[in-house]
């Protein structure tokens, strides 16, 4: 529980002082989406401080939420699961994304970039039946992000997981993609479509013509892109 607490036997309040210290929501999120080692949940997390993960586990843990078992490989081999207390949770970290896609206004969610959980969220949720039976690497290039996350590539192979690299892994490119981070941003989170950002000159494909075409499909999107927008005539918020 949370040092600072609200002093209240009301079930919501004993609720919030495990849930809603700073980035447990966003971390059980992780948990929801299939991550169970500290790196991976670090990758999901990148602004995150590994101290503040290891504590923010440490207390899941304690309150019943996550479990750890450790392997042979001692602290690298460790995994953290939700126990039946976080499976619980799921409903509730659902609810939440789809709300913060109904009513928090596009412009101000698309004023925090990120290419490096952008990336993350698009390895986990890349559908790979639209793509051809064989390997297919796919570059990410957004020319206006710092060198170190302005390339990303994602190697999708049958049979495998798909993998993510942000260093050149020395295959042949079998499409391009070149984009500003705001506009691949808003592509996920369906904000807008692929066509109209090529149309528009925002997106520029180069590579397989399959590919190019079947990007909408393949990209996955964000699990709450086809969240229906509510009718918000005349609210400060409104589009």
């Amino acid at each position: 529980m949370a040092k600072d607490g609200y002093e209240q036997f009301c079930p919501v309040a004993m609720a919030a002082e495990v849930l809603c210290t700073r980035w447990t929501i966003v971390l059980l999120r992780e948990f929801m989406a299939g991550s169970t080692r500290f790196n991976a949940l670090r990758r999901g997390v990148p602004r995150m401080s590994p101290a503040l993960l290891s504590l923010r586990l440490k207390e899941l843990e304690a309150a019943g939420v996550v479990s750890k078992s450790v392997g042979g490989r001692g602290a690298s081999g460790s995994e953290y699961r939700l126990t039946d207390a976080g499976r619980e949770l799921i409903p509730i970290i659902q609810a939440f994304g789809v709300w913060g896609q109904r009513w928090i206004d596009s412009d101000l969610s698309l004023s925090r970039l990120d290419a490096q959980l952008l990336m993350w969220d698009m390895r986990r949720n890349l559908d790979p039946d639209p793509l051809p039976p064989q390997r297919s690497v796919i570059r990410f290039v957004y020319p206006e992000v710092a060198a170190a996350h302005s390339q990303w590539w994602l190697i999708v192979e049958p049979g495998t997981d798909v993998d993510l690299c942000s260093v050149d892994p020395g295959h042949d490119l079998d499409l391009d993609v070149r984009s500003d981070l705001r506009t691949m941003t808003a592509i996920w989170m369906g904000r807008e479509r692929v066509d109209t950002a090529v149309a528009d000159g925002r997106l520029a494909l180069d590579g397989d013509a399959g590919l190019r075409r079947s990007m909408q499909k393949w990209l996955g999107l964000s699990p709450f892109a086809k969240i229906a927008l509510p009718e918000r005539t005349g609210l400060p918020m409104e589009r």
